[in-house]
Order: structure tokens, then sequence, then C-alpha cells
């Protein structure tokens, strides 16, 4: 007879002989064990979408020079399109899993408009921000407007579209079924060293998002024109993200503050992002002094002042996002309460 782990559940250690549910390397009392369900999810992901990734961003630095233009309706496409693999691949996984496709990140809760306006809020606050403080410390200039008329509801609504779009694929790819899948894992690494751990949830959750953000930071550097200090940025903007998972459940208010910040940086203010400029942009500008100063051809990201204006960002969701996070070890079909027995007390 199969010995009872030590992290079993009441309805595990009842069962006796024939009873017991799967319990071996692959699958356990709740179905695929998340290692294995996190490698088939890469398996799935990798081909469609980081082949993609990697080939757009070589064929850009490639092809055109440090401060190219993009255009709204082709990064649209590649946004949208990639957004779609990555929904695709965890819809399969959610199959197999048992689970809902919205239960990774993309919950059906009711304040889900909300807390998306929210955090597009923010974006646009804070960014303007950023750019203020460039500007009021000469290390920005405005040139003037690029854009008149019907042309700014245009432009301005096409690039709202497209960084939408960024919003989701990124945050989803970084933050969905990956965020998920990695913390489960290092939460049962925990487990197996420390069976009575109630840690184990907090020290998984965080142990995944360090590294998925040391990871968001690397695609960044595949960007042309990306600097040291815009991939610092762009790790501790993914970490601030997974703060508000970690707090919400769900990924709503980050989608928000991503797409507002990229659409404010790259439309409204025209900067750079990443070495990219966006072509049909509201405004002109260029950058002066040194570039650790004033972002230079990276952009504001590129500023070590973009590094207090996300530490103040952070705050506010600390005093602001409410605490309505759900185990990610808690199932639908099998309450796995013994998990951590304080979610149905303090969290319900």
């Amino acid at each position: 007879m199969t010995e009872p782990s030590p992290t079993a559940g009441p309805a595990e250690l009842s069962t006796t002989g024939s009873e017991l549910p799967p319990n071996n390397l692959c699958v356990g009392p709740h179905g695929l064990r998340p290692f294995w369900g996190l490698l088939l999810y890469l398996a799935i992901l990798v081909t469609p979408v980081m082949l993609f990734v990697v080939a757009s961003h070589l064929a850009g630095q490639k092809a055109l020079p440090d401060g190219h233009e993009t255009a709204p309706l082709t990064m649209a496409i590649g946004e949208w399109l990639q957004f779609g693999f990555v929904f695709f691949a965890t819809w399969i996984m959610s199959r197999i899993e048992g689970r809902s496709v919205f239960d990774y990140g993309l919950a059906h809760t009711p304040r889900r408009l909300q807390w998306l306006l929210i955090g597009a809020f923010l974006g646009l606050i804070f960014q303007s921000l950023l750019i203020a403080i460039l500007w009021s410390t000469h290390h920005l200039v405005f040139g003037g407007l690029l854009l008149h008329g019907f042309s700014v509801l245009r432009y301005g609504l096409f690039w709202a579209i497209t960084f939408l779009g960024v919003g989701f694929f990124e945050e989803f790819l970084f933050r969905g079924y990956l965020q998920f899948g990695l913390a489960r894992c290092l939460a049962d690494l925990v487990r197996y060293f420390s069976p009575n751990n109630l840690q184990a949830e907090a020290i998984g959750f965080w142990g995944a998002a360090v590294l998925i953000s040391f990871g968001f930071g690397f695609v960044h550097g595949l960007n042309p024109g990306e600097s040291p200090i815009g991939l610092l940025c762009a790790g501790a903007a993914g970490l601030m993200f997974a703060f508000s998972l970690w707090r919400t459940g769900s990924l709503w208010w980050a989608i928000g503050l991503h797409a507002a910040w990229d659409w404010a940086q790259s439309f409204l203010f025209g900067v750079a992002d990443s070495g990219s400029v966006s072509a049909h942009r509201l405004l002109s500008t260029h950058p002066v002094g040194p570039a650790w100063l004033s972002g230079g051809t990276t952009g504001p990201e590129g500023s070590i002042f973009v590094l207090p204006v996300m530490i103040v960002i952070t705050l506010v969701a600390a005093l602001t996002l409410p605490r309505t996070r759900k185990s990610f070890l808690a199932h639908s079909t099998h309450e796995e309460t013994h998990l951590m027995p304080e979610v149905n007390s303090a969290e319900g």
C-alpha cells in the first residue's frame, strides 16, 4: 500500500487500499503534478510564441536602426496575435487541470473593469510625472505637436488598442500560467523539505516572481537601444505587477497600468521606448544630457529617475489594492485547504 504523503489532506489520509487517489511521479491526488504541468505548458507555448518574439526582435535589430519608428497597425497585429497564442496554451492547461482559463490571472471579478481603469489612470499619471521630472531638470525638451485635428483622436485610439494588446500579452505571458505553475512547483519544493511550513505558498509565489522578473528584464534586453537602467526598470516593474497579482489575485490592475504607461510614453509624449520611437505620435521630444539621467535613446525608462517613481507606484498599490487574493493552491473541484489552512479564516 502506498504511504500517504506528509502534506496529505484529511480525505487523502482516510482512503485505503484500492481507494487511494493516484500518487506517482507524474500524477498526484489532484491531477497532473505542477512540475509536469509547467513543462507541458512551456512545450505548447515555446514554438509559436517565443520563436515569434525572438525572431521579430532580431529582425527589427537587423533591419532598423536605433530610433526607428514603429507603426501602430503592425505592432497591434503582433501583440494581439501573441496574446492569442498564450491564451490558447493556457486554455489547454485549464482543460487538463479542470479549471477555468480565467483562473490564471484574468478572473471574472465584478471589479475587473474598475481595476483595469484604475491601473490605466495610475499609468497615465505616473508616466506624466516622470516626464515632468525630466523636463523640469532640463533633461527633456519638447519640440512641438506632430498631429492636429482628427488625427490626434485617430492615432490616439490606434495606439490605445495596440498598447492594450501589449498589456494583455506581456502580463498574461509572464504572470499568467507561468507564474501560477512555477509558484506551485516552488511551493511543493518547500513543503518537501519542510512539510509543515505554512509559508510555502508565499515563498513559492515570490520565488517565482523574482525569477520571472529577471526573465521579463531579459526579454526587454532584446529590444534595440535598451540600457542597463532600462533592464533594471523592467525587472522592478515585473515585481510591482506581481505584487498586484498577490494582493488581488488578478492581472487587471497590472494590465491597465502597463498599457497606459506605454501609451503615454510612446504616443502622448512621443519619447523613445527601449530605443523605439512610435510613428504618428502626438508630441516631438528630445533627451538632453547624460543618458543615465535623461534616458538617452532608450527613453525615460533608461533614466535613473524612473526608479523612485516606481517605488511611489508600489506604495500606492500597497495602500489601495484590496486583499482579495485566494490561494493559488486551491482548486475549484478539489478544495486543497490542507495546503493553506489559514486561507479560509484570513482571506475567504
